[in-house]
Parts: structure tokens; C-alpha cells; sequence
């Protein structure tokens, strides 16, 4: 009995030893994927619930959440996520705990992770009570509100409520995905992980270097075997000292180089020296000073003398008009009619764009052939074996719009190239887009093929990154005022280009530029079921004019169907308005199907599709301040369209026992 004891015992220290090294406190989390926006699908190994208690019970963990109104405050942010405000502001470098923080900038939130007794699962637990201004789903919440820091699925799993029974008021349990270090990781000098939410364009080796952890680090720590990851899911990050505050900010412009070259430095006691640098750079001073008067003496005699000179021939050409017929250049413009300030800034405007001849577009357009029109006074031309637009604008062409088109630098907004005025009309030259516009694609009788889905979204996305850079990036910001989807262009990949900013509008710094700026109109113009009601009922013009015009656009693309089309019964039926019915009341799966383009057919999840109907429907909000900003909607959007890429049929949501209410 005793020699077996013997031969017993090391087999029984072996498999104690293989189950000590096999042991989850050895593993690592995961990566949940994108497979936390697929609600209905419970096939993932429960990664969607959260990450496996395979470490201490409880330790200290960091989250980061993307600052967006009306969660851009410590005091907010907190009340959300069920943090310390006052360790929000101290670790985010923030004056107080109601210091507003910028739009879309990281914010580092230090939370308490513990291993719940529900599946053995880490997470930080907060409350969130359901609004009753929008629809809100498990889905919304998650995804929208706390930005894929929980999953639907989870909140699912431990909230008592059925999708279905969600109303206003409701106080829902969601559980924030966080982890804490592995006995592995704490070996390795690793005292945190962080919950990041991966950005667009972000990769491994930039997410490491943010936090200063390591490529490896990330990889091990997540299982990953590839560096693909997806855009608004949770990554974690391995630590071995707290993060600081992490600002993503645009690369500021480069400093002028100064003209007068700094003091050198020199030891204390060396008075000649600290002399004969100051006799130095007096003389430089006094040198540049005296080469700027003599250069500005300079340029204004021969500023006189250009204008004498340019007012001489001008009066030669006017004068030999009568008697022979001159070739028509780019430069022919008519300055008889036009005031001298017009004529400086439209001069000023086109200095940088091509100048063509009138013959020249004549041959490139077929002499403006019916062959060659694509639309409107829109002709196909081919200059130098390459593809171009051109627009034909009787009268003064803007010159506003000219510089504006000038300076823009956006893949998503058509580029202006040239120029040519003649006999005052205006010739304007833009790239080409071979797909047409986005109402061809849906409106026209002898339309194209069907978009997909994921056509469908990533045009919305393109759409929306315009409108965020005129919004927010360009300087001064401008509002477009005419976006709909005849002006809404596709290149050859379908990439969605924006036209036509004939009447966009400039927002004065003084007014607050973004979604503060107000302005007021009594000439209203546009398209009907584009236009938002403060804009035909009292003009006013703020940036929600091109989210009103946008949630359209998206309305069109998930129907079909025109911003207003005529009912027999009903008299004109505007999208804007209809999209209530559709989200309204019961029903809400079977009539959104209906709304639904029928050209997809089944080929689309219906969730993400649900999601894009709500968005739409918050864009068209009668109210403005309802509205979202455009970059609120391009979070969102984003999203989405980071979901749609894995999306197959196979996984689709479409089935009866759906979660769209009843």
C-alpha cells in the first residue's frame, strides 16, 4: 500500500503541476472583436459578458471615454461612469469639475475593478436611467452613450428587463469592461490595464506608444496573434506606472522663423562679449529696418505704375474691341461691369487654379454637346487624356465660393482645378466623378445597380467627415446649405464626394464658429424636405441646418425613397417627418422592414439598420437643440460602419424573436 502511495505521488504532482501552469491565472483577456455589436448572437464564448476574474478580486483600473456633450465635464463624466469626479480633474490636468473638455478629446477615468459573483467576471458597475426623448435600446446604450465600455449582450445578461420593455425612467445595471493583471503580467512589472477604445487609424504600435507600454505587451494581453483591430472596441493596455493625461490635438503650424536671431548665451563676467553680440544685433535690427523701407518705397512706386499701365491697355483693348475680334482667354474678363473689389477678389481666387482658354473646353466638351451633359449646366470633359467636370455659370460666378473651394483639402469634398470666364459667363472645372450622384443611384428611372448595405454607410460616413471638416477644421468653419443627395457625388470606388457650395456660408469667428454660431437670413432658399423649420420659419442659420439636410440624406438611403414624394391622400409626404411613424408606437420591426429599401432585400442588419434610423431621426429633430453635432454623428457613424464590415447574412439579426420593441 505504501509503494503505491509512492508511484502515486508524482503523477499526482504532475497533474498539479499541469493544472497550476494551465490555470486562467496565467491567461490573458481575449479581444472581444466586433463582436460585441451583434446582440442577438450568443456564440462567442461569453467574451461579449466581459473578461474572465483571473487575477486579484478586486484592483485599481482605468478607463478612457471620448468627451462628448452632455458628457464633457469631470462632474458628468463622473455621474456616467461612476467615478471621482475630483480624480478625473486631477488626472486630466482639469481646472475644476465643471471645466468643459473638448469635443472628442481622451479622457483618463480611474475606476475600481472587481470580480463580479455573476459568471466570475471583472467589471466596474454603473447605473444608467433610460431618457425618454429617444428610443433607447441595450444596443444604444452600450454602443452610443458608453461608448462600447459595456456590451448589449452583457447588459442583457444582468438586467432583469427584456428589450422589448424598456421604457423611460427604467434604471438599467451596466457593466464597464475592465480587468486587472494576470500573475504573468504583475511578473513582468505590469501594476494596471487600462480599457482603451481603439480610434480609427489607430494601430498596436501607436496604442503602445501612447501609453507607454509595449507592442508585445498589447498583443499578449489581448491574444492576439495579428495586429488587426477594429475601430470603437475596447482594448486592453497593460501599465507599469499610472497613465497621464493623454491630449490628441491636430500638429500645430510650424513657428515663423524669427527675423533677428536670439542673444547667445554667455557666462557670467564676459561684458565684451555680451557687448559686441548687442552692437550686433542693433545693426541687424537697423539693416532690416532700412531694407523693409526701401523695399516698401519700391513696391508702391511700382504698384502706381502697374495700375497706369493696366488702365492703358485696358483702354487699347477697348478701344481695338470694335475693330477685330481678340481670342478669348481665361483672363477675358469684362471689368467694365464689374466693381474693382469684385474684380481684385475674384483675381485673388483664382491665382492658384488652372486657367483655361474657352476653345480649350470647347474641344474637351464636344462644344457642350448633349452627349457630353451630365446634368443641369454640368458637362463631361476630357483635358489631357484625364476626366473632369464643367460647370456652366451664367453671370458672376461667386468669388467666395471660388476661394473657398480653393483652400479646401478634404477626399470627401469635389476638387476645384480651373477656371475660365467668357463674355461673362463662368467656366468651373472640378474632378470627376464617375458614379454620379447618390440620387442617381436611388431616384433614377434607369438607376445603376443596388448599393449595399455597406455602400449605403460608408457614404453616410464620407458625408459626415465633410461636414465635420467644413464645421470644425476649416478656417474660418462654413456651413454648406445645400447638401442633398443630388449633391452628394461618387467617385469611382463610391467614395462620396460633396458639391456645389454655391450658397455655403461662412461662420464669423466672432459668433463662435461649431454649433454656436447664429446667423439670420430673410432669403431663404433650397430644396423642400431638406431644409430644417427654424430655417424657413425664422432663417437662421447654424451648423444643425447641415445635420437636419444630413439625417435626410441617410433617410434616402436607408429607403429608397425621396425626401418628399406625393400621396394621393396625404398630399406630399416628407421623410423628415414620416421616420416618427416608422420608430413610433408598436410595430416598430415589421414597419421599419417596410420602410427599408426593397432593393436590399434581406441583405442588411436590421439592429445596426434600426440604429442608423434613429440617428437619421435625431438629425431631423424639429427642435435644434435636439439635434446632434456633426461630430457626435460621425462617433456613431463610425461605429456602424466598423460593424458592417465583418457583417455577413449568416450573422444578421433579422429573425422574429427580434429586440426592436413589439
Amino acid at each position: 500500500m505504501a509503494a503505491r502511495t509512492i508511484h502515486a505521488l508524482p503523477i499526482f504532482l504532475l497533474l498539479l503541476l499541469f493544472f497550476t501552469t494551465s490555470s486562467p491565472t496565467n491567461a490573458q483577456q481575449p479581444y472581444v472583436n466586433n463582436h460585441q455589436l451583434a446582440c442577438e448572437v450568443r456564440d462567442f464564448d461569453n467574451i461579449t459578458n466581459g473578461f474572465t476574474c483571473n487575477g486579484p478580486p478586486s484592483c485599481r483600473s482605468y478607463l478612457t471615454f471620448w468627451s462628448l456633450p452632455p458628457y464633457n465635464t469631470p462632474n458628468s463624466i463622473a455621474t456616467l461612469l461612476n467615478a471621482s469626479a475630483t480624480e478625473i480633474q486631477s488626472l486630466n490636468n482639469l481646472t475644476s469639475l465643471t471645466s468643459t473638455i473638448p469635443t472628442r478629446q481622451l479622457v483618463l477615468i480611474p475606476t475600481t475593478c472587481s470580480c463580479s459573483s455573476r459568471g466570475n467576471l471583472y467589471q466596474h458597475n454603473t447605473t444608467y436611467t433610460l431618457s425618454g426623448r429617444t428610443a433607447e435600446t441595450y444596443f444604444s446604450v452600450a454602443n452610443d452613450t458608453y461608448q462600447a465600455l459595456s456590451t448589449c449582450q452583457a447588459m442583457m445578461s444582468q438586467n432583469r428587463y427584456g428589450e422589448r420593455n424598456l421604457t423611460a425612467g427604467l434604471d438599467l445595471l451596466v457593466p464597464l469592461r475592465c480587468a486587472c493583471p494576470t500573475r504573468n503580467q504583475t511578473a513582468a512589472g505590469f501594476r494596471y490595464l487600462l480599457t482603451y477604445l481603439v480610434a480609427q487609424g489607430d494601430s498596436i504600435s501607436a496604442i503602445a506608444e501612447m501609453f507607454g507600454s509595449s507592442s508585445d505587451a498589447v498583443r499578449s494581453g489581448n491574444e492576439l496573434a495579428s495586429d488587426d483591430i477594429y475601430f470603437f472596441t475596447p482594448l486592453l493596455v497593460p501599465l507599469r506606472t499610472e497613465p497621464r493625461r493623454i491630449v490628441i490635438t491636430p500638429p500645430s503650424p510650424t513657428p515663423p522663423v524669427s527675423a533677428t536671431p536670439p542673444p547667445p548665451v554667455v557666462s557670467p563676467g564676459s561684458n565684451s562679449s555680451s557687448n559686441k553680440w548687442i552692437y550686433i544685433g542693433v545693426g541687424i535690427g537697423a539693416g532690416l529696418l532700412l531694407l523693409i523701407l526701401i523695399l516698401s518705397l519700391f513696391f508702391c512706386l511700382y504698384k502706381r505704375r502697374s495700375k497706369t499701365s493696366s488702365l492703358t491697355e485696358q483702354n487699347k483693348l477697348t478701344d481695338s474691341s470694335t475693330k477685330q475680334s481678340l481670342p478669348t482667354t481665361s483672363w477675358s474678363i469684362d471689368l467694365s461691369k464689374s466693381s474693382d473689389t469684385t474684380t481684385s477678389g475674384l483675381k485673388s481666387a483664382i491665382e492658384s487654379l488652372t486657367l483655361y482658354r474657352f476653345s480649350e473646353l470647347q474641344s474637351a466638351t464636344s462644344n457642350f454637346s448633349e452627349e457630353n451633359k451630365i446634368r443641369g449646366s454640368v458637362y463631361r470633359a476630357t483635358i489631357n487624356g484625364d476626366d473632369a467636370a464643367v460647370k456652366v455659370i451664367k453671370g458672376d460666378v461667386s468669388s467666395s465660393e471660388i476661394s473657398l473651394l480653393k483652400k479646401l483639402n478634404h477626399s470627401n469634398i469635389i476638387r476645384l482645378s480651373g477656371f475660365c470666364i467668357r463674355e461673362g459667363t463662368s467656366y468651373l472645372v472640378y474632378e470627376y466623378s464617375e458614379n454620379g450622384s447618390v440620387s442617381d443611384w436611388l431616384h433614377s428611372s434607369n438607376k445603376k445597380k443596388t448599393l449595399t448595405w455597406r455602400q449605403r454607410v460608408e457614404i453616410c460616413r464620407d458625408v459626415a467627415e465633410a461636414l465635420d471638416y467644413l464645421h470644425n477644421y476649416v478656417t474660418p468653419p462654413h456651413i454648406h446649405k445645400n447638401l442633398e443627395t443630388t449633391n452628394v457625388l461618387l467617385d469611382s470606388n463610391l467614395r462620396a464626394k460633396i458639391s456645389n457650395f454655391g450658397v455655403a456660408r461662412i461662420l464669423d469667428d466672432e459668433e463662435g464658429g461649431g454649433d454656436v454660431g447664429v446667423q439670420l437670413t430673410r432669403h431663404v432658399e433650397g430644396t423642400q424636405g431638406y431644409l430644417a423649420p427654424e430655417y424657413v420659419e425664422n432663417g437662421v442659420i447654424t451648423p444643425k441646418l447641415d445635420v437636419f439636410a444630413f439625417g435626410v440624406v441617410v433617410l434616402e438611403l436607408l429607403s429608397g425613397r425621396e425626401a418628399v414624394t406625393v400621396d394621393k391622400e396625404k398630399g406630399d409626404v416628407l421623410l423628415c417627418r414620416d421616420i416618427n411613424n416608422v420608430l413610433g408606437g408598436e410595430n416598430v420591426r415589421e414597419k421599419l422592414k417596410e420602410f427599408m429599401d426593397s432593393s436590399l432585400g434581406s441583405e442588411y442588419p436590421l439592429e445596426l439598420a434600426f440604429t442608423m434610423a434613429q440617428l437619421a431621426k435625431s438629425c431631423v429633430a424639429p427642435d435644434i437643440n435636439s439635434r446632434p453635432s456633426i461630430g457626435q454623428v460621425l462617433t456613431t457613424l463610425l461605429m456602424i460602419v466598423s460593424s458592417s464590415i465583418d457583417w455577413e447574412p449568416s450573422h444578421d439579426l433579422l429573425h422574429d424573436s427580434g429586440s426592436l420593441g413589439n
